[in-house]
């Protein structure tokens, strides 16, 4: 059975795409020397995503505890929150349906004034115009 981990690093106080250049041969290498059968990298606006998959979840542990694993998310742009390590495939994998673009709120959006409303009213043979505020 495939046994895939996800490692996604977030921009932070530089980019994701700088983290991979400097960790990202000793992760690939860590990974085919610990018996990784594929893995991918993936670019993101907003960061990056590596997937690798093991024989067994015993390869993939083992692969997560090694030294120069932990180094290597030590090292991340975004240490508190610019990491998410996780079993299954992660970011890249894509999505099976595409999302639909919400409606951008309008900057000018707000409630309008409630306008003044006017009754005619017919008394005899004279129109008496009243203005009235409906409030």
């Amino acid at each position: 059975m495939d046994s895939w981990l996800s490692i996604e690093v977030l921009d932070g106080t530089f980019p994701a795409e700088a983290w991979k250049r400097a960790h990202g041969d000793d992760l690939t290498e860590a990974a085919l020397t610990n018996g990784a059968g594929h893995w991918t990298w993936h670019g993101h606006r907003w960061g990056v995503t590596l997937e690798i998959e093991f024989a067994n979840e015993h390869q993939r542990d083992r692969f997560r505890a090694l030294p120069a694993v932990t180094a290597a998310l030590d090292a991340v742009p975004d240490p508190d929150r610019g990491l998410l390590v996780y079993p299954g495939r992660g970011g890249g994998s894509g999505a099976r349906v595409p999302r639909v673009p919400r409606p951008q709120p309008l900057a000018d959006a707000g409630a309008l004034p409630t306008p003044e409303v006017e009754h005619r009213m017919r008394l005899a043979t004279t129109e008496l115009l009243v203005s009235v505020y409906d409030g």
